[in-house]
């Protein structure tokens, strides 16, 4: 359905991701490239405000130039797509198993999944038995580097990639067992490419440890990592076994092969 022009809000920023909403609705209407003349009269856009907000999208690969003077929706929103369909997918396949986890050892076991920089927990199950409050919420996000299941995301780049985040990021502590320095992260990461699961030793809150083992795909690729907080003095390293078995069943369940 197309917007209205004028009822587009009038505060710049809002008015320029109105008239992004506005023509991907007209994009997404027809399965074959738009014309930018008949972008405009459906849009009620002036051509050239039309043309530069599209050619911005086309930078992105939000939308295609199939040839001069038209347009599509394009492959950056199929990957984006995907990549949703897939968290949805390894939660929904999750949960079941790590509530069998968390019966096992009463303590929070979580399900977190990497965007960009940060890891974002998007499942939990624990119980108030476990006597550890909970200090991420699902939804709640932490920098990779300070996290166990985000030192298996970081572990999965190559070097380059790892001293590009540590470049971004500039590798900051929350604790003062918190690794901020480039040499340290890269010797962790080693070792967790060695051991195939990662730890967080009090490096995002004082008085919390985790463990965590990596969640895979159909191809193989590490979608998500599943972890155990517990009270640092409390961590057991017994449940290491489980955990990973856990993932591994949750791997299988996704059509992981090998696992």
């Amino acid at each position: 359905m197309t917007r209205r022009p004028d009822l587009i809000p009038t505060h710049p920023s809002v008015q320029v991701i109105a008239r992004i909403f506005t023509l991907m609705d007209v994009l997404a209407s027809r399965e074959e490239a738009v014309s930018l003349k008949e972008i405009s009269e459906k849009t009620g856009l002036h051509p050239s405000t039309a043309h530069r907000i599209l050619n911005d999208l086309a930078i992105g690969r939000y939308v295609d130039r199939p040839e001069p003077g038209s347009y599509r929706l394009g492959m950056r929103l199929l990957e984006l797509g995907n990549l949703v369909k897939a968290r949805l997918s390894v939660r929904d396949t999750a949960l079941g198993p790590m509530r069998e986890l968390h019966k096992l050892i009463q303590q929070p076991v979580n399900l977190s999944v990497r965007q960009g920089d940060e890891i974002v927990y998007v499942e939990r199950a624990y119980s108030e038995r476990s006597g550890m409050q909970v200090v991420r919420a699902i939804g709640g996000h932490a920098p990779l580097h300070l996290t166990s299941v985000g030192k298996l995301f970081l572990a999965a780049d190559d070097p380059q990639r790892v001293r590009a985040y540590a470049t971004r990021t500039g590798l900051m502590g929350n604790t003062t067992n918190s690794i901020t320095q480039l040499l340290t992260l890269e010797r962790e990461l080693q070792q967790c490419r060695q051991l195939g699961s990662a730890r967080d030793n009090e490096e995002l809150e004082l008085g919390v440890r985790c463990m965590a083992a990596g969640i895979y795909n159909d191809q193989g690729r590490l979608v998500a990592g599943l972890s155990i907080s517990a009270p640092a003095d409390r961590l057991d390293e017994g449940w290491l076994p489980k955990l990973q078995a856990t993932a591994d069943a949750i791997s299988r369940a996704l059509g992981c092969p090998g696992k």
